[in-house]
């Protein structure tokens, strides 16, 4: 069972984001605050959850959150200033589009770049040990996942409505096949 919190007495956003391993498309982040005593019995990384309970978690955790905000870093952006500059940009600007200002940050991962104001505590693999970090893994994927469907529509020859951009045998063929096109990451090693 996942944690509600890391510190009964704060307002705590959870943050994580999605795509950094992609060549195609944003990196994007979400930051979630849940209320304080917050359960859910499926919520959870959302790597280890379908489609379709991220897409049922995906309106839940929106009706339920005391806050949510999704952003994005563009392919442009992050071939200016490289992608872990990107993630961690991505996540301040979530940060940032929050309705509530949170009194700590719970990241997902091993490394932050300091939000100004509020302090953060980062969690390796927290996605699968807080409800808020989880919350915010699945926002940030259901919505890239439905971005890179919608790009596939104008890009057929890449797969993005399977790989969502990831490097799989599928999309390096693609590339070497029809080259890149202007969503890809071309500071990216992509064939």
């Amino acid at each position: 069972m996942l944690r509600s919190f890391y510190n009964e007495n704060t307002l705590e956003a959870g943050l994580d984001e999605v795509g950094r391993g992609c060549l195609a498309g944003p990196v994007v982040a979400a930051a979630v605050i849940l209320p304080k005593q917050y359960t859910h019995p499926v919520l959870n990384d959302s790597k280890q959850l379908t489609r379709s309970q991220r897409e049922k978690l995906r309106a839940e955790i929106e009706r339920d959150a005391l806050a949510w905000a999704i952003a994005e870093v563009s392919n442009e952006e992050i071939d200016r200033i490289n992608i872990l500059k990107a993630s961690f940009l991505a996540m301040h600007r979530a940060v940032d589009a929050l309705a509530v200002v949170p009194e700590h940050l719970l990241v997902d991962g091993n490394r932050f770049v300091n939000y100004p104001l509020i302090p953060h505590t980062c969690i390796i693999k927290g996605d699968a040990k807080f409800l808020s970090i989880a919350a915010a893994s699945v926002l940030a994927k259901t919505y890239r996942d439905d971005l890179m469907e919608k790009l596939a529509a104008s890009f057929p020859h890449y797969g993005w409505e399977q790989n969502v951009g990831y490097p799989t045998p599928f999309h390096r063929r693609a590339l070497r096949e029809h080259g890149p096109c202007p969503h890809h990451r071309m500071s990216f090693r992509l064939v």
